[in-house]
């Protein structure tokens, strides 16, 4: 008789357990993190509103695509999410996987209290898959007879991380998780604090693997639209930015909880990973926040160039312009030549616009705001 090896092949599945006291500093922490997201948030305008709105959803959409090996381009994600938003946008071509997954975040983001369907997730896959033609099933559960395994290493000798339940079991096991992931989200549904929820979210269906491909991306959707129940509101976390940064530490932590049905190991890792992507957040909003007092002190100090420079840096976001800019970056950004950048950029420096560090091919300039 074969030994149960995977955790959806234990008795008591898909029954998690998990230590509620081991969670609750990361769970305290959460909702004081809320609080002071929202609270921010709230002073800021309109405009930096949307701004962060773009920037979130962008970061996400490109993120959670990178875990998973694929690179898209940022300019085309950011116009497509602007246009899923029905903001003005210019007239150019998007790539189906650009606008697919753009799509999907718009309707997590503006959809994020209705229940969830199996018709939303099948929408997402559509979605997510978009121009694809490698695939069988779109739009609806795997039926492929092969096992559903995550493998790495040589094809003659494949190490098998993980195998998901046959595809004859999805239609029941998805009902089952749908069902669940309503219940918990609901009112009158079982006490179960927000980061312990998500964590269980993103288990318990990458668990299932229920679509031949995106299984990953649409785990981590639904773990903000968890988070996004929880709090009343869109969530506003950079969570696929956050796991992207160290890749091996979410795949190690998914491998090494996908045997037991005791989860306190992942969801202590997860939970830290949620308050990151909260950090983050606050360091964004804080960001544009600066952004905006920067170009009200300096907007009418600057040329042209100065300025679509400065717009450029901008938009590498709060983690800043890598390494800060050189005069040979400032000459390629502007279009212009050497001996205009040098003035360009000593204006700028008079100006109290960039701050000098370094001398000569060492030297660097940096935007005068706080980080």
């Amino acid at each position: 008789m074969a030994r149960n090896i995977w955790n959806w092949q234990q008795i008591e599945w898909p029954h998690f357990s998990y230590n509620e006291d081991a969670l609750n500093d990361l769970e305290l922490k959460f909702s004081k993190n809320t609080g002071t997201v929202l609270g921010t948030f709230k002073h800021v305008n309109e405009n930096a509103k949307e701004q962060l709105i773009i920037e979130i959803l962008s970061n996400e959409a490109l993120k959670t695509s990178e875990i998973e090996g694929e690179y898209l381009d940022r300019d085309s994600i950011q116009s497509s999410i602007k246009k899923n938003l029905g903001l003005k946008v210019d007239k150019k071509r998007i790539a189906p996987a650009e606008f697919g997954i753009s799509e999907m975040m718009v309707d997590l983001h503006k959809n994020f209290n209705k229940q969830l369907t199996q018709q939303q997730l099948f929408n997402w896959h559509k979605m997510l898959t978009n121009g694809r033609q490698d695939l069988t099933d779109i739009g609806t559960y795997r039926t492929h007879v092969d096992p559903m395994q995550v493998v790495s290493g040589r094809l003659d000798k494949p190490t098998v991380h993980f195998e998901a339940p046959p595809s004859k079991n999805m239609r029941v096991a998805m009902k089952q998780f749908i069902s669940w992931f309503n219940t918990s989200n609901s009112k009158t549904g079982k006490n179960v604090l927000p980061l312990a929820k998500a964590g269980i979210t993103h288990l318990y269906f990458v668990c299932i693997h229920p679509f031949e491909d995106g299984n990953g991306r649409i785990a981590r959707a639904l773990t903000e639209k968890s988070i996004a129940q929880s709090i009343g509101q869109p969530a506003l976390i950079s969570l696929s930015k956050t796991i992207e940064r160290n890749k091996k530490a979410y795949y190690n932590a998914l491998e090494n909880n996908n045997k037991d049905l005791e989860i306190t190991e992942w969801l202590l890792y997860f939970g830290q990973t949620i308050l990151d992507a909260q950090e983050d957040t606050l360091k964004l909003i804080d960001f544009l926040i600066e952004k905006a007092k920067f170009f009200d002190r300096y907007n009418t100090l600057m040329n042209e160039r100065q300025l679509k420079v400065v717009t450029r840096i901008f938009d590498a976001g709060h983690q800043g312009f890598d390494g800060g800019l050189s005069a040979d970056n400032y000459t390629k950004i502007a279009k212009t030549s050497a001996s205009t950048a040098t003035r360009d950029l000593k204006d700028m420096v008079d100006k109290k616009i960039f701050v000098k560090t370094g001398e000569l091919k060492s030297t660097r300039y940096w935007l005068n705001i706080k980080h």
